[in-house]
């Protein structure tokens, strides 16, 4: 099946691993061109590197004000027009309500929630009919995640905030989507089963709760994510679609 992918140009952030890696890995090989966005200069480079000709790396905090102009402008500038923005950010400090600070809140705020709204705002402005503005939220959208206090209540804002967009940009022919990835084998989820003092357990537990018996792969959510973002998925906006292996029971 042909995306409809070839050349056109994204903005992809906090790309240098995990799920904005894997993501961008596909739009790649896809035939889109990226420019991927993380806070560490020389991972960004490295992933951008191992991407090929298609990527470019961005040093950018999603917490300052000024990133979002700079990456729609970096897309411009290396490949001559901008498509979309798939909008990853790392996932906020855990803890339980007693243990997060005011200064955690404060920090997650920020990146998590204020700048993707910043992100998606000049992308927005940029973008014309066909255009598209993605989200990488997490199933604490639907359902609070043990230990995960910060994430659970900023990430439902999110997809609030995605909605409304959605509903805002529609006339203009500009779509908006979300992604809810629940057990996916990256670095940032065998912290969080580490957390619990003995990885293999958690991880045991956790699988037996999935209908598919196993985690997700990053490529398989990157998958997921180019279809979402490609003229492939046209009639799609407002959506906001679990990759969890059915680990979700509600409709």
């Amino acid at each position: 099946m042909d995306l409809g992918l070839k050349d056109r140009v994204f903005v992809v952030t906090g790309a240098s691993r995990g799920l904005g890696r894997a993501s961008a890995a596909a739009l790649v090989a896809e035939g889109a061109r990226v420019v991927i966005t993380g806070r560490d200069a020389a991972a960004v480079e490295e992933a951008a590197a191992d991407l090929g000709p298609g990527a470019v790396g961005l040093a950018s905090d999603n917490a300052e004000p000024a990133a979002a102009e700079r990456a729609v402008a970096a897309a411009r500038e290396h490949f001559g027009r901008f498509d979309g923005v798939l909008i990853s950010v790392g996932g906020p400090a855990p803890g339980f309500v007693a243990d997060n600070t005011d200064e955690q809140w404060r920090s997650a705020f920020e990146s998590v929630f204020l700048g993707a709204v910043r992100l998606a705002r000049t992308a927005a402005a940029e973008l014309t009919e066909g255009g598209v503005i993605g989200f990488v939220l997490s199933a604490s959208v639907h359902e609070p995640i043990t230990g995960l206090t910060v994430s659970n209540g900023l990430r439902p804002g999110l997809a609030g905030f995605a909605k409304s967009l959605a509903d805002e940009l529609g006339p203009r022919g500009i779509r908006v989507v979300g992604l809810l990835p629940s057990r996916i084998d990256t670095d940032r989820v065998r912290e969080l089963d580490a957390l619990s003092g003995d990885a293999e357990a958690a991880r045991a537990a956790s699988e037996a709760a999935i209908p598919l018996r196993r985690y997700g792969t990053p490529g398989e959510f990157g998958a997921v994510a180019a279809f979402l973002l490609s003229p492939a998925a046209s009639y799609l906006t407002g959506v906001m679609l679990p990759v969890d292996g059915g680990a979700r029971r509600g409709f």
